[in-house]
């Protein structure tokens, strides 16, 4: 049985993720890539879907944990009758070559002598095929197909019903390692890692990265840890950045809205940069808008909304019927069939993306702008298409009031390059095209009866994507109608308190079930109230929203208000960007938003 989704904890290491439950099992880990078959897969089955425990034998009094400093080490302390004892679990950086993926658990202890167990079962398929294990000299080898894995430990390990297991005990002042190395099969096994000296390295590392974060004051540490996070959801190669490390956490427990989001998607790519750049992290965005550019590079007519995350364009979603799911929630997917689906908005998202990387200072190449004036081109014409909207609907296709926003974003990007940097292109034409899909919007995309904009022509639902509008500069946030707008899904679209994308009661989305409130959209409206000058309730609105972050600082897609509870997949980059950007908002610094940097262009 699998814990509450915020009693895991993230470790990585830019390649691929583990979550670490606070009883002191690896859940969940997928090798020797994020999108890779899960070898640890009892998150989303049973515990025979494999993970790797290590705790006390006896009951614990009470468990904390935290991350050492500013960095992604996790320490989880085990207090018992007889002592307390340190789980120290990371992920090394990926060796010379990248053909090997290590995971590092140091059992410390610290107070007594306390009694502890080893569990280790190995499932690779997503717990579904089951390795030849062989004892070595060192601990034990394993190995299916292409997969092979050694366990590098001390410890008298045994056989038991498929299932490794080891009997300790540890006193203060001692300490046991235990080095779980991926490599290819047919290759020669690794060098032994010293876990001591990884740990050391690692924790270097991770201190002079988060040092270049130019965040100070109240706001610096859940930036600092969401900054870590979207680093450790990146992958070092490609510079690609998943939505978040697991699939299938369902948006409600019991539900069918069960995804594979380990995949890039190109929605995130403005927002993510904003939260980077604002935040110091000018190579970190440089690397992202190359894999962008490789990602979309092309025919126009096939730009998909996500991605593999090395760029690959084909996603197929697969049910794998032999797991039980997260709290039996059902079915459990892999791939993602969205990437199928026409989006307009990804043109402005792009677009804007490039823009804004350019506004600080990271030099495009040659192709860029070339790149760029072949997607408007496609967008001139395409621009007034149906869609399936930012939320990825599996309903008929519409006209998103979203979608529009973003493709008037576009071309409001390509005038402003021109006038900004002097680059080449029909401004006048774009002009007049922004004019054009600027009154549409107006006219088509506001209801006269509700005072507000709606989610998509002619229909009357909110949407929570229409907090959007004043973010990308569309209207300022003090025009009326925004105002109505923000009032409104105060009014219908809040939770106890927190903001759901849209109301399943009024529209067809095409998917069953129901969901959590989506935490990304609270953030937007967060930032609404404070570029209204309403920053106390921006504020209030913020810390409510830290608050529900897990003992380490994670957050999920969605949460609810009522069982108090994470929901979705788990963390959620798209989450912390949210979480970045508003603390910019919400900076002493007037003005040091990313919406109010739109306002300046």
């Amino acid at each position: 049985m699998s814990q509450r989704i915020e009693d895991y904890a993230l470790i990585g290491n830019m390649r691929s993720a583990a979550l670490v439950g606070r009883d002191g099992s690896i859940d969940w880990l997928c090798l020797p890539r994020f999108d890779s078959d899960a070898c640890f897969a009892a998150l989303i089955g049973e515990r025979d879907n494999g993970r790797w425990l290590i705790a006390p034998k006896e009951a614990t009094k009470k468990i904390t944990r935290r991350y050492r400093d500013e960095t992604l080490i996790l320490e989880t302390l085990f207090e018992t009758d007889s002592g307390t004892v340190a789980l120290i679990d990371f992920m090394p950086l990926p060796r010379d070559g990248n053909d090997v993926i290590d995971v590092v658990r140091i059992v410390e202890g610290r107070q007594g002598r306390v009694a502890m167990q080893m569990e280790i079962i190995f499932r690779f398929g997503y717990g579904r095929v089951a390795p030849w294990v062989r004892h070595q000299d060192f601990g034990l080898q394993a190995i299916a197909g292409p997969d092979a894995l050694q366990l590098h430990t001390p410890l008298e390990l045994h056989g038991r019903d498929k299932t490794t297991v080891a009997e300790f005990t540890i006193s203060a002042g001692e300490r046991v390692p235990c080095v779980l190395d991926w490599y290819l099969s047919w290759h020669d096994a690794p060098a032994v890692l010293d876990a001591g000296a990884a740990l050391e390295q690692a924790q270097r590392w991770w201190r002079d990265w988060s040092a270049h974060c130019k965040t100070q004051g109240e706001y610096r540490e859940p930036v600092v840890r969401s900054l870590i996070t979207l680093k450790a959801l990146t992958d070092s190669e490609t510079g690609g950045i998943v939505a978040a490390p697991t699939t299938s956490l369902p948006e409600l427990i019991g539900g069918t809205r069960n995804w594979d989001y380990r995949y890039t998607w190109l929605r995130d790519a403005a927002f993510t940069l904003q939260a980077l750049l604002l935040s110091g992290y000018h190579e970190k965005a440089r690397r992202w808008r190359e894999w962008l550019l490789r990602a979309v590079a092309g025919d126009p007519r096939r730009v998909q909304i996500m991605y593999g995350i090395g760029g690959e364009r084909r996603l197929p979603e697969l049910e794998l019927d032999w797991l039980s799911g997260y709290e039996g929630s059902r079915p459990v997917r892999i791939g993602n069939g969205a990437y199928t689906q026409v989006q307009i908005d990804i043109y402005g998202e792009v677009i804007d993306a490039l823009y804004t990387a350019r506004r600080h200072g990271i030099q495009p190449d040659d192709d860029t702008w070339l790149l760029q004036l072949e997607l408007l081109k496609y967008l001139e014409v395409h621009w007034p298409d149906e869609g399936s909207g930012i939320w990825e609907m599996r309903g008929p296709p519409r006209d998103f009031t979203h979608g529009k926003v973003m493709a008037w974003t576009a071309f409001d990007r390509a005038v402003k390059a021109i006038e900004n940097f002097g680059l080449e292109g029909d401004a006048a034409h774009w002009r007049a095209l922004r004019k054009t899909v600027h009154d549409e919007v107006c006219e088509k995309g506001f209801s006269k009866k509700r005072n507000t904009f709606v989610q998509y022509y002619g229909g009357e639902p909110l949407d929570a994507a229409l907090l959007l509008m004043p973010l990308v500069g569309f209207l300022p946030a003090e025009d009326p109608r925004i105002k109505s707008t923000v009032e409104a899904i105060q009014k219908n679209l809040m939770n106890d308190g927190f903001v759901m994308r849209y109301s399943l009661e009024e529209g067809d989305d095409g998917l069953a079930g129901g969901e959590g409130a989506f935490i990304l959209c609270s953030f937007w409206l967060a930032d609404n109230l404070a570029l209204m000058g309403r920053k106390d309730e921006a504020r209030e609105l913020f810390h409510r929203l830290l608050a529900i972050r897990n003992d380490v600082g994670l957050l999920a897609e969605e949460y609810d208000p009522r069982e108090k509870r994470l929901l979705g997949n788990f963390p959620q980059a798209f989450s912390h960007v949210g979480l970045i950007n508003t603390a910019h908002h919400l900076s002493l610094e007037e003005g040091n938003g990313p919406a109010q940097h739109h306002a300046e262009q």
